[in-house]
C-alpha cells in the first residue's frame, strides 16, 4: 500500500483499473470505494479526493472507457486501404465489447445515479455510441471510394449495426455469459457482404 502523503501517479486510471477487477471477478454490488481502494493498494480516501462520490467515479469510468473506443473508432480512418475491412471493424466492434464490457455495463445499470451522469455527459457531447457509429460510417465511406467497400451497402448500416449490437450484448450480457465475440465477428462478416 502507498504510504499516507505518497503521491500515487496516474490515480484515475489505477483506481478505474482496480474497479473493473472488482467487478470483473465479483460483480457490480461488490463495489465499494473500499474494495476499489483495497484492489488498487492505496489510502481509503483516495477515490473520494479525486471523486464527488461512488456515482460521480463510476460515471467516469464508463465515460472514460467510452472515450477511449471512440478515439480508437476514429483512428479507423486512417486505416482505409490497409489490412481488411473485416479485421479493421471486427476490432473497433471488439473494442467496444472490451471497454469494460458487460461488468461495466451491469455496473452503471445497477446505479441510477451514476446512469444520469453518464446521459447527461453523452447528451452535452461527450463520445459515446454515436461518435462510434459516424466513425465507422466514415470509414466504410473511405474504404468504397477505394473500392474495397461494395457501393449497394449503405455505410451507416453497418454502422449502426454494430455499435447497436455491442449496446445490445452490454446491456444484457453479465459476467458468466458466453463470449459475445464469436456472434459479433460473424454479424461483422455478413454486414459486409451485402
Amino acid at each position: 500500500m502507498s504510504p499516507r502523503g505518497v503521491a500515487t501517479p496516474d490515480v484515475r486510471e489505477l483506481l478505474f483499473a482496480a474497479a473493473e477487477h472488482v467487478v470483473r471477478r465479483d460483480g457490480p454490488g461488490a463495489l465499494t470505494s473500499r474494495s476499489v481502494t483495497t484492489q488498487a493498494g492505496c489510502a481509503k480516501g483516495l477515490l473520494h479526493t479525486h471523486f464527488a462520490g461512488l456515482d460521480e467515479f463510476v460515471a467516469e469510468l464508463c465515460l472514460d472507457r467510452f472515450a477511449r473506443t471512440a478515439a480508437k473508432a476514429q483512428a479507423l480512418s486512417g486505416l482505409a486501404g490497409q489490412g481488411t475491412v473485416q479485421t479493421n471493424l471486427t476490432t473497433v466492434a471488439f473494442a467496444l465489447l472490451d471497454s469494460g464490457g458487460p461488468a461495466i455495463a451491469g455496473l452503471a445499470m445497477t446505479r441510477p445515479a451514476a446512469a444520469l451522469r453518464i446521459r447527461d455527459a453523452l447528451e452535452g457531447g461527450a463520445p459515446g455510441f454515436t461518435a462510434i457509429q459516424e466513425a465507422i460510417t466514415d470509414y466504410l465511406k473511405a474504404e468504397q471510394e477505394l473500392g474495397r467497400v461494395a457501393k449497394s451497402i449503405a455505410p451507416d448500416t453497418p454502422a449502426l449495426a454494430i455499435v447497436g449490437t455491442a449496446h445490445h450484448l452490454l446491456m444484457t450480457s453479465r459476467p458468466d455469459t458466453p463470449d459475445p465475440r464469436p456472434p459479433m465477428a460473424r454479424l461483422v462478416a455478413a454486414l459486409l457482404d451485402g
